[in-house]
Order: structure tokens, then sequence, then C-alpha cells
């Protein structure tokens, strides 16, 4: 179990080790080092997805280890309260950042293994806390340089830790 501690409350989310097991210890590995501590969501996107842990509250990318294979093909769907990798448009370069699915998300599903098709690893969902995640869709964005949907006022991702 994850819990993850922002400045709206705490998220508890279960990974699926079984399912993406280079994705979970990615994920692990950043939060074992406290690399989330001090980033913020800094994407939200009512209707879709809240995106952090990259970067900090000044809106600087943190720098990251390797990217990691995508195991969007493991059979776990984007659906609300499902944590998934961020990444490029290349389907293997997935470092830090992860999102929060608010709603179904099903165009973000693996299809292929190519072009479009790759979607975006699920690797757990939100156990506790979905209230927090609504509370963080829901507030008012804006733009900060070339940046869209950035929280007004920061949301911090305080702490993550491994529970038992």
């Amino acid at each position: 179990m994850i819990k993850m501690h922002t400045s709206m409350g705490v998220i508890t989310l279960e990974l699926d080790a079984a399912k993406a097991p280079a994705t979970v210890a990615n994920f692990e590995r950043y939060a074992r080092e406290g690399f989330y501590d001090g980033t913020i969501f800094h994407r939200v996107i009512d209707g879709f997805m809240i995106q952090g842990g990259g970067l900090d509250s000044g809106m600087i990318n943190k720098p990251t280890h390797e990217p990691i294979k995508n195991e969007a093909a493991n059979g776990l769907k984007n659906e609300r309260g499902t944590i998934a990798m961020a990444r490029t448009n290349d389907p293997h370069s997935a470092t830090a950042q992860f999102f929060i699915n608010v709603k179904d998300n099903h165009f973000l599903d693996h299809r292929m293994p190519s072009g479009d098709g790759w979607g975006y690893c699920v690797f757990g969902k939100v156990v506790d806390g979905m209230d927090v995640v609504d509370r963080i869709k829901s507030v008012a964005t804006g733009r900060v340089s070339f940046h869209q949907d950035v929280p007004l006022e920061p949301i911090v991702i305080e702490k993550v830790e491994i529970v038992d």
C-alpha cells in the first residue's frame, strides 16, 4: 500500500505488482528515495485525470531515472480511481510522472503494441481518499508558462510512503 500525503488530504493506493512488476518497482523506488516529496499535481483536468509527480512548485522538472518499459498490456484498464504512468508520445518513456483517472478513460487502454495502441500502464488503484482526488479535480486551473490546466493554488505531494 502507498499513502500519498497531499496538501488536500491523504490518498491511499494499492499497487498491482503481479500485473505491472516493473512499473510498481519503479514507483516504489521513487517513493523510497523521497523523490515525490514536494512535487505537485501540475495538470488537473476535471472529467479526465489529475497528473503529478514530476515537477516542483516552481514548475521545474526534477531529474529522473531512466525510462521504463511500458507494461500497459497487462489487462488493467484506465478506469476511475486507477493510477497510471504518464509518458510522452514514445510508449516506453515513462519515468516518475503518474496520473489518477477521475473517470473511465478507456481510450488510454492498451489495444496493440504499436502507434497509438500502446496505451498507458495502469499499475494500481485508489482504495481510500477518492474524495481527495475529487476535490483536487475540481480546483481552479489556468496557464503557467507553456503549461495548461495548472492548479492556480499549488497542490503539493508532501510525502509518499510505502506502508503494510
